[in-house]
């Protein structure tokens, strides 16, 4: 039986008042992204960012990585997660986004914690070492890519450790008739990652749908 049901634009305001709210760097951001027109719909929403501040704290993560960027907010609430002394990598492969990202970094308060790292993500996480030592991935960068990237991380998750992947409903392209080159890029994710036997996963239906996998 479906208990979840959507999610309208009062129920949802609803949502987020009882949650973690953005604070003002986070909500100045969210501004600064909206002024870029059509690209701003990459940022995640606010109370997928409390979420993902909160698995971080949970598992006392100290090594994580982000594939995907863009402006930072997501970044942010990773790195407020990060145990003391951790660590996050950010892959992505514009100057212009990821100069935003580290403006609000700075104002963060969490760029000491944050290593920026300018490249195709596939090629970053092929010069990481293969030892399982990463405790928290966060995959949001170009859908056909999401296979290649769930690979190489795989092997370099700690046991016990979480790999957050967004987007996994595409708009609703995963089940639609005309899914389009991302939405069957994501319909193959969704059915290689829910068929390997490393991990347990759920796929949630926070935003655009977030799948939490946990190495096994």
């Amino acid at each position: 039986m479906t208990k979840t049901g959507n999610l309208g634009p009062e129920l949802y305001d609803y949502v987020l008042a009882h949650g973690v709210q953005p604070d003002e760097v986070q909500q100045e951001l969210i501004k600064v992204t909206t002024a870029l027109g059509g690209a701003s719909s990459m940022q995640i929403s606010p109370d997928q960012g409390a979420f993902m501040t909160l698995v971080a704290k949970v598992l006392g993560a100290r090594n994580m990585i982000e594939l995907g960027t863009f402006t930072g907010y997501s970044s942010i609430c990773l790195a407020r997660g990060l145990a003391e002394g951790g660590r996050l990598i950010c892959c992505d492969v514009s100057e212009e986004w990821t100069g935003i990202a580290r403006q609000h970094w700075r104002k963060a308060g969490v760029e000491d914690r944050i290593e920026l790292r300018i490249g195709p993500a596939l090629d970053t996480l092929r010069s990481l070492p293969s030892d399982p030592v990463i405790d928290l991935a966060f995959i949001d960068a170009d859908k056909p890519g999401y296979i290649g990237y769930w690979e190489e991380l795989i092997p370099r998750m700690r046991p016990g450790g979480v790999i957050l992947v967004d987007n996994v409903f595409m708009g609703g392209q995963v089940v639609g008739p005309d899914p389009g080159e991302s939405g069957v890029a994501i319909r193959e994710f969704n059915d290689h990652a829910a068929a390997d036997e490393r991990v347990e996963l759920v796929m949630l239906p926070i935003a655009d749908g977030l799948t939490f996998a946990r190495k096994r």
